[in-house]
């Protein structure tokens, strides 16, 4: 996604406080592909991700407006914090449970999370990283199937495998690169 205008997170912040409607939208497109697999990933649906993406992004807009907000990371970790909190509250309310997530972290304060939700986003830049040192086709496949959601089937005509078999092979294949180039290079923080 080009971000032409709003290169950084300050400039998204004044586009907000200056009233531009584009920083918003950018806002809106920005990051709900993070949250939407987090909450389809954990029992939730896709009108679901929707909503509660909307009403964090209202929680975020309000405190710039308000200039309420005194940011100590990236917006897409304070995003993700806020949702995390009105998904797992939306779970407790209907009664379902997280498949990833522990019910304890309920009691956590916004900023209690802030450290582990680097930690993750520290991890996910050197995946995405790690992905493209990957090349292709791999990192095609694998994006497919994971972020896509692509089934077998699907990747086998795409990608002109003989049966599904082979597709699942070479994903395995790919994969395993993937980890190695991923654990070559990730060192845990403590």
């Amino acid at each position: 996604m080009k971000k032409g205008l709003y290169e950084t997170d300050e400039a998204i912040i004044a586009g907000i406080r200056s009233g531009d409607d584009r920083a918003l939208a950018y806002l809106y497109k920005l990051h709900f592909p993070m949250i939407s697999h987090f909450i389809l990933s954990n029992s939730g649906t896709d009108d679901e991700a929707k909503d509660i993406y909307q009403e964090g992004v209202i929680v975020f807009y309000e405190k710039v407006k308000a200039d309420a907000l005194e940011l100590t990371c990236q917006i897409k970790t304070y995003l993700y914090s806020v949702c995390r909190r009105l998904w797992l509250k939306r779970l407790a309310e209907k009664g379902r449970f997280a498949n990833k997530v522990d019910d304890a972290e309920n009691y956590l304060t916004l900023e209690d999370d802030i450290p582990q939700q680097e930690e993750n986003e520290r991890r996910f830049g050197m995946m995405d990283e790690a992905l493209n040192q990957l090349g292709e086709p791999c990192k095609t496949l694998l994006e497919d199937y994971y972020i896509r959601m692509h089934n077998m089937q699907d990747i086998t005509d795409r990608f002109g495998y003989t049966n599904t078999d082979t597709a699942k092979n070479q994903k395995y294949k790919c994969l395993q690169r993937l980890k190695k180039l991923f654990f070559a290079a990730y060192q845990p923080q403590v």
